[in-house]
């Protein structure tokens, strides 16, 4: 059975991609902070005859991170698939103006957990048959220089470069490693980001769900790219 590590699998994009994954015939390993949520997901992974493992958890607990690569490995020996979808806005206002405490709760939640999750699944990943894939979900604030976005848009850029930098060290392992810019997609956090935009003109979470799905497959061959869905 393939095995596929999502975070952020509550809602939005997340919970797309758990269960199109889950549909694709992958265990997944659900991770989010509500347990709620999780539950209602399970249910539905559950009525379309697919398999999910539940792990509430807040990806700023660094040592449940690496307790969960344990917990992978002492279950599967392995893991196929990686979607490293969760992240935190923060909030939007000057650079000068944002609270340390706010910029540290950004980079934790979007670049640290993701070194975590690196740390823990990189042997499993390595372990599986075929090596594994890892898809990283970024933004295209990312060499943007908007007024207001400073902490969102560097804790994403330092995500790209870990990212980049990780697929560079394992390019000789087949392991392939990814960054997947979703654009425009209705979420909770582009609401907040944009409360006056109307939800319905953008793209459904399925979309950016689907190409998960064909850039964490076995026969997925790009390594080291940036992938851009239009809008």
């Amino acid at each position: 059975m393939n095995v596929a590590l999502v975070t952020g699998a509550s809602r939005g994009i997340g919970r797309a991609a758990a269960r199109a994954l889950a549909g694709a015939g992958y265990h997944v390993m659900a991770v989010a902070r509500s347990q709620k949520a999780l539950e209602s997901l399970d249910d539905e992974i559950r009525k379309a005859d697919g398999a999910a493992s539940l792990v509430p958890m807040d990806l700023k607990d660094f040592d449940a991170i690496d307790r969960l690569g344990g917990v992978i490995y002492e279950r599967w020996g392995k893991l196929d698939a990686l979607c490293a979808n969760a992240g935190a806005l923060g909030e939007l206002m000057q650079v000068g103006e944002a609270t340390p405490k706010m910029v540290e709760e950004v980079f934790a939640t979007n670049v640290l957990a993701n070194q975590r999750l690196i740390r823990t699944t990189d042997r499993l990943l390595r372990a599986a048959t075929p090596p594994g894939r890892a898809v990283f979900l970024t933004s295209g604030a990312v060499g943007h220089s908007r007024a207001f976005w400073g902490a969102y848009a560097a804790s994403k850029a330092a995500l790209e470069a870990l990212a980049l930098a990780y697929a560079a060290e394992v390019g000789f392992t087949g392991v392939k490693v990814n960054l997947l810019d979703p654009g425009p997609t209705r979420s909770t956090m582009r609401l907040k980001a944009y409360p006056g935009e109307d939800q319905n003109t953008l793209k459904s979470p399925d979309v950016a769900a689907a190409k998960i799905v064909d850039m964490l497959a076995p026969d997925y061959a790009e390594h080291g790219g940036r992938v851009v869905l239009p809008r």
